[in-house]
């Protein structure tokens, strides 16, 4: 059975005794919880459905856009679940998932239950076009979807004017006790003859940022920010918000739309905690306001 592996031979390795020290760690710790991102007070759903022509995209939470692009909608990641292991969910969906128009085209980054969510998928409208990585197609087609196509990292498809390249993230996956990186993970480049969107899905800071930006001019960059302390343990898998910020500066992107963030209770950092520490590293760097878009959960930006 192949195993996937990360660029430069990077393995997330923690052990047992690894996760037990961390879960000594969060018990002495005391988190305000009480605080969450809010959601947006217009949201534009009447719009959302009618547009055939605009570009969008709509932060519905955690990975979770609607992207709407050369007429395509388009899902990344799509997860409405209320619970994530023992964990509730500490944010409403941006959007109910009845409230969205008919889905073309879903992209998932890697197989995590936090990424990959097979309830939500059942209740997409439309009969969209599934692209997964690697390995993943088997598990899908179990499922009973049919249109279904999975890519290696720097591979390329077509669909509908929109040119969907798979790009390398340092990360890993497990569904079972079984399937450890037996299928692989990565980000969603969408390209058309006008802008460039990256969704960068879900990783630690690595070399293939740079490699990312030999290849393509970045209009707006989907990065993650949320699910990195404590550090020692999340860094080669989650980014944190400061080497997020290195990130976009190698990629030379024009647009910061940070996500990975908020909903879900993966690591000890809370929602407004990760956004804090991104503000104070933008003011830093010294980088124009207009550059970075924060968005309130069923926020969109037309």
């Amino acid at each position: 059975m192949k195993r996937f592996a990360n660029l430069d031979g990077v393995e997330n390795n923690k052990t047992f005794k690894d996760m037990r020290k961390w879960q000594k760690e969060r018990k002495s710790k005391v988190k305000d919880l009480s605080v969450n991102i809010e959601q947006a007070p217009l949201k534009r759903i009447k719009e959302l459905n009618e547009n055939r022509s605009q570009t969008s995209y709509t932060w519905i939470g955690h990975s979770t856009f609607l992207i709407q692009l050369n007429g395509v909608n388009i899902i990344t990641d799509p997860v409405w679940a209320k619970r994530m292991g023992f964990q509730k969910r500490l944010t409403e969906p941006g959007i109910a998932i009845a409230d969205l128009p008919e889905i073309d085209m879903v992209v998932i980054s890697h197989g995590h239950y936090d990424h990959l969510d097979f309830p939500t998928l059942k209740k997409l409208k439309g009969t969209p076009h599934y692209f997964v990585p690697a390995g993943l197609k088997s598990l899908f087609i179990k499922k009973g979807y049919q249109k279904v196509s999975e890519l290696n990292w720097w591979e390329t498809t077509d669909y509908n004017g929109i040119t969907l390249h798979f790009v390398p993230a340092q990360h890993w996956t497990r569904r079972t006790l079984n399937d450890m990186n037996t299928s692989h993970w990565g980000g969603w480049i969408f390209q058309t003859k006008q802008e460039t969107l990256y969704f960068v899905g879900d990783t630690g800071y690595f070399n293939g940022f740079k490699q990312i930006a030999e290849r393509f001019e970045i209009d707006t960059v989907f990065m993650p920010i949320g699910a990195y302390e404590p550090e020692w343990f999340m860094a080669v898998s989650h980014i944190s918000p400061e080497d997020s910020v290195k990130a976009f500066l190698e990629l030379k992107a024009n647009t910061f739309v940070p996500m990975h963030y908020g909903a879900y209770r993966l690591a000890d950092d809370t929602g407004p905690e990760a956004l804090e520490r991104l503000y104070r590293t933008w003011e830093k760097e010294q980088l124009p306001k207009d550059q970075l878009k924060i968005l309130l959960l069923g926020e969109t930006v037309m």
